[in-house]
């Protein structure tokens, strides 16, 4: 039986790298005929790039596609092993280079793991033309590289690799002579969408897969259901300290705002899964109790605030049925955003200038001499009359900062607010 690791023998995704586009599997979107990376890539004349997106979605494969089309010297460093010596060096050979009229592509693999002096020294070759830099990432490169780089780099975001294009990526692993055509390994349309479901959009995990797959069963074999289950078992989920973070959590609070229940808890249980902290989600509910929910429901802001206290005293795994209650509540309850609206408005006004004095008979009377000048002379208290309501002016000009569409609750505070006012002046407004 042939090994996983046998001698001299390359992994199945360092074997199958692209020797031309007809080989390239995913991102249509940027390196479809006729695009404009495309076009450069074909025409030897790439600038310097950024190529930023999930693990497994094509960005190094294309870096070193980019070095088999291309007359360029090609120098690759990867930022987790490199330091500034060796960034010195390949920025020297790019110079020496351009005085003899050749172009240096410096790949760098990992870019967003370089600190800022390693970044920064980057910078003037770049600037000056002496190398085209080429740097893949996993992180978001606003996040992740100073402004100036980006500044002087094209970005190019690459997106997980679709069901349909592993699958394509998968049967190419099985038929092509550099990949496992010599195990002979047939497979169903069932089991093939379930392999490519997944691998999570990652062709490195799915080619992966793939040999581990090859490496226990026998020449001719039919690659089962039971077979890859037993491969992908604990597999953890697509999540981490990048994009994912932050696009998770945000197609989760969008889901709730829509009052899409199922697609909230398909949200919380990603980040679950995928090792979220649970008081960050407990908080970013408590938030969106007041900025989607508000006084439509007020019930939304004390079971969030109830649910982030639970999960702060009994932690995970027991949190995430307090999650799941509170994300199905939120999710259900009325929305309004018009408290977000409302003190946004106010906000707004006291940014611009908008400073208005506060009325003499509302200002701090409880000092000796306050009274002396006049301080909560003709103040009226309202619990001194009916209904404990009186009305009087608390703002010196006239202003309206709250508004709501009567949804909910709002529509009985609305009109508590109306009835009041209406009995002080004898049911007229």
């Amino acid at each position: 039986m042939e090994t996983l690791f046998s001698k001299g023998k390359r992994p199945l995704a360092f074997r199958l790298q692209p020797e031309n586009f007809d080989e390239f599997v995913g991102q249509a979107h940027i390196l479809g005929k006729g695009k404009p990376l495309r076009k450069l890539i074909e025409k030897d004349a790439v600038k310097s790039s950024v190529f930023w997106g999930e693990p497994g979605t094509g960005k190094t494969t294309l870096a070193r596609l980019i070095a088999k089309l291309s007359n360029s010297e090609f120098i690759e460093i990867n930022a987790v092993t490199s330091n500034i010596k060796e960034i010195k060096e390949a920025l020297k050979k790019g110079r020496a280079n351009f005085d003899i009229g050749k172009k240096t592509i410096l790949f760098i693999d990992e870019i967003h793991r370089f600190n800022k002096i390693q970044q920064d020294a980057l910078l003037p070759d770049i600037e000056a033309g002496n190398v085209i830099l080429i740097g893949a990432s996993t992180e978001n490169p606003y996040f992740s590289l100073v402004p100036a780089l980006r500044s002087r780099a094209k970005l190019y975001r690459f997106n997980p690799l679709s069901i349909e294009e592993i699958k394509e990526l998968i049967l190419w692993a099985l038929r092509d002579k550099r990949g496992l055509k010599n195990k002979n390994l047939s497979i169903s349309e069932d089991t093939l969408s379930l392999l490519a479901r997944l691998s999570g959009g990652d062709g490195r995990k799915v080619f992966n897969f793939l040999e581990e797959i090859a490496s226990i069963v026998s020449v001719g074999s039919e690659i089962t259901k039971e077979i890859i289950k037993k491969i992908a078992s604990g597999e953890s989920t697509r999540y981490g300290k990048g994009d994912y973070h932050y696009d998770v959590i945000s197609a989760f609070i969008k889901s709730i705002r829509g009052s899409d229940v199922d697609a909230a808890l398909y949200y919380l249980a990603r980040m679950l899964k995928g090792g979220e902290d649970p008081m960050f989600i407990a908080r970013r509910l408590v938030i969106l109790a007041s900025e989607d929910i508000g006084n439509a429901n007020p019930e939304a802001l004390l079971i969030s605030n109830a649910a982030m206290n639970i999960v702060s005293k009994i932690g995970m795994p027991e949190a995430a049925l307090t999650l799941a209650q509170a994300t199905i509540y939120l999710a259900m309850s009325p929305k309004s955003n018009a408290v977000y609206r409302s003190i946004g408005n106010a906000i707004e006004a006291v940014e611009s200038g908008d400073i208005l004095p506060v009325p003499v008979y509302l200002r701090d009377s409880h000092y000796s001499g306050a009274e002396d000048i006049g301080h909560g002379k003709g103040y009226l208290y309202p619990h001194s009359f009916p209904r404990h309501y009186v009305r009087q002016k608390y703002l010196s000009e006239e202003r309206k900062f709250y508004s709501d569409d009567e949804i909910g609750f709002e529509k009985q505070l609305k009109n508590w607010l109306k009835e009041m006012r209406l009995d002080e002046n004898n049911g007229k407004d």
